[in-house]
């Protein structure tokens, strides 16, 4: 995840981010009350500082000042949101139904300080939705989805401490390379959720697209299965491929 100019805070010794609700100095606050089973509501949560202040200014990065992504425990549900900041620096955004269990709540972000500093963040916390958990398990390693239509292929062999290119196409119906319009500043957008700690790795892809292909350069933090989730837009509408990646 490129954040221009940035000082990046790392989550975790080996590089995945999200596994700490503080970090930098800075601290993701939920609202009381996490999201229902079965009914639509609000997300609601504050940054604050080393001094308990929320905190009410940041760049905006790759389109937006704030993205969160909400994630079940087990990666069967998976939300990319981007809530809209109060005065107060509350920031808040609409939710459709949650399935009930342990959802994780990542903020990423790159917050102003005081001296202008910028510091990019990403914190995570859980959230539990009531109401009986029935675990599913992850699918098995694959490098194809379907959705709405669109089959969404991916090329490319991770590597654990290595940053290696990893190359999406996107076609439609009839098979043709789908007309892939920008979303976030770029392509696609690209998040890794590591099985177990819900380690998270957000990158982007390449500015200048090779042919009909979106390259993302993704660095494992270390051996096991990840769920990657690809965002992409067509005809103004944005869709998301699921896909399991196994690093030996």
């Amino acid at each position: 995840h490129s954040h221009d100019g940035a000082t990046v805070a790392q989550g975790g010794g080996d590089g995945a981010t999200g596994l700490s609700i503080s970090a930098a100095g800075y601290t993701l606050v939920p609202s009381a009350g996490a999201p229902a089973a079965g009914r639509a509501g609000d997300l609601r949560f504050q940054i604050r500082d080393e001094q308990r202040r929320p905190v009410t200014r940041f760049a905006v990065v790759h389109d937006k000042p704030m993205h969160v992504i909400v994630a079940r425990r087990d990666l069967s549900g998976y939300r990319h949101l981007h809530p809209t900041m109060a005065a107060d620096g509350t920031w808040s955004v609409p939710v459709t139904p949650f399935d009930p269990g342990v959802w994780r709540m990542y903020a990423d972000f790159t917050a102003v300080a005081d001296d202008g500093r910028q510091v990019a963040v990403v914190l995570g916390a859980d959230l539990t939705v009531p109401g009986t958990y029935v675990p599913r398990p992850l699918p098995a390693a694959a490098t194809s989805a379907t959705v709405d239509g669109f089959t969404a292929t991916w090329t490319g062999t991770a590597e654990v401490g290595r940053s290696v290119p990893l190359r999406f196409r996107v076609t439609g119906a009839g098979g043709g390379a789908a007309a892939l319009e920008p979303y976030l500043g770029a392509y696609g957008h690209l998040v890794a959720l590591r099985e177990g700690d819900l380690g998270y790795l957000h990158v982007h892809p390449e500015p200048v697209r090779d042919g009909d292909a979106v390259t993302f350069w993704l660095t494992a933090p270390g051996p096991g299965r990840y769920r990657m989730f690809l965002d992409f837009q067509v005809g103004g509408v944005v869709r998301t491929a699921g896909f399991t990646l196994t690093v030996a």
